[in-house]
């Protein structure tokens, strides 16, 4: 008798369970989002909309919206996408949708427009969002159907801090541009390698020796040639000034017709014209290498007292500036090469490093223009690191101490 009660409650044990296991298989009725709208989305160009909707008290791992599109407001909708109802937050864009507390409570989907190929304007679309769980296929479909049409907007409003930063910018160089007009001497730091320019300069003149001059591997259409040509320019006053002998040999015909104008016009500037000798800028061969051989060439036989090695270089940089160091030349080097700046710092007297080779037009000339921009450049770097700075500190507090004024300001120096 005990046996069979004790059978008979486990059969009730097993079905009570199977019961239960029954009830937790079957799929839960899904709570649809209270409210879903559709807006053109702000501060783009006019390709996408945003799609928004309410949280829902069914949100979970194992729910994930559908988002479903079609022509017609009657459809027949097709299915574009799906998000898990754990994501896509409005909180999660404050660039669209600002800081409020109450975009915790919407989700929110880019919709990508869709582009008429004749009028080349965007097709008016009808959406609507559907609620599945993970292992069921029943989709609940929202009543509303939501339909909005991209606009191109003039302005990106997330961007106005950039805007403000390229503003400061501007203001800084337009200032500084008006005080290097009252005041030439307006300072700038010390770049050791310019200065030895007049030291090179007056050596050479002491030894009888002329000055060796490359502007680079390029053709005038690169800027750091430009800029090279016109520390040239302020270098050949020099020469001419103190009557010694500079020789440009160029590796482009357009460069050399260029620097012979130069040279020629500080010739006259200092009042020596008859002096000038056009044959010593000469044109060699746009041969890398065939370049660099004729230019060692040269540092053998003339033996110059100053290299001067300023513009773009590749690997030839190595060959040339051992050249001249074996021949006991004073050498000034400046590239914006970052491959090629450690074999011109190891082999040259003095280097320009990166940018001070366009900073180098404006710290021989003291041209107000060129002189204020340099200044203004500075204090525009010194505003981005500041900026950057506070951004990381901001955020670095933020992760600890979540404030949602906090994160208005940290959003004020992110770049977006």
């Amino acid at each position: 008798m005990k046996h069979t009660h004790r059978f008979f409650y486990l059969i009730l044990t097993i079905f009570f369970l199977r019961l239960i296991s029954i009830a937790i298989s079957q799929p839960v009725q899904l709570v649809l989002p209270e409210k879903f709208e559709a807006i053109d989305t702000p501060n783009d160009d006019g390709k996408s909309i945003l799609l928004l909707w309410t949280i829902s008290p069914s949100d979970g791992e194992n729910v994930k919206y559908i988002i479903s599109t079609s022509s017609n407001s009657t459809g027949p909708f097709f299915p574009v996408d799906e998000i898990k109802s754990t994501e896509s937050y409005k909180s999660d864009a404050p660039a669209y949708f600002g800081f409020s507390k109450l975009n915790k409570q919407w989700h929110f989907y880019e919709a990508e427009a869709s582009i008429d190929t004749v009028t080349n304007k965007p097709i008016q679309l009808y959406y609507q969002l559907g609620m599945s769980q993970a292992n069921d296929t029943t989709v609940y479909t929202h009543p509303h159907i939501v339909t909005a049409i991209p606009e191109q907007n003039w302005f990106k409003w997330n961007k106005l801090n950039n805007f403000i930063l390229t503003a400061l910018l501007f203001f800084f160089i337009y200032y500084f541009i008006q005080r290097a007009r009252k005041d030439p001497n307006l300072f700038i730091r010390r770049i050791p390698g310019l200065e030895a320019v007049d030291e090179a300069i007056g050596r050479a003149t002491e030894m009888g020796k002329p000055i060796l001059y490359l502007t680079g591997a390029y053709d005038m259409d690169s800027i750091s040639t430009i800029a090279s040509v016109n520390i040239l320019s302020h270098l050949a006053k020099k020469v001419a000034a103190y009557d010694s002998r500079i020789i440009v040999p160029c590796r482009y015909s357009i460069a050399m017709t260029v620097c012979q104008e130069v040279v020629k016009e500080a010739y006259l500037n200092i009042g020596r014209p008859d002096a000038f000798n056009p044959n010593d800028i000469f044109y060699v061969t746009e041969d890398q290498f065939g370049f660099t051989a004729a230019v060692d060439g040269i540092m053998v036989r003339e033996k110059p007292a100053a290299n001067f090695f300023l513009g773009t270089f590749a690997a030839e940089s190595i060959i040339l500036a051992e050249t001249g160091a074996s021949t006991g030349a004073i050498q000034v080097a400046g590239t914006d090469s970052r491959y090629q700046l450690p074999f011109f710092i190891v082999a040259c007297d003095y280097t320009l490093i990166g940018e001070e080779l366009y900073a180098a037009s404006a710290y021989l000339s003291r041209e107000p223009k060129l002189l204020g921009s340099l200044r203004g450049q500075d204090a525009g770097k010194i505003l981005i690191v500041s900026s950057i700075l506070i951004g990381s500190i901001l955020s670095t507090i933020y992760y600890f101490i979540p404030n949602e004024w906090l994160l208005i300001i940290k959003y004020m120096f992110k770049v977006l």
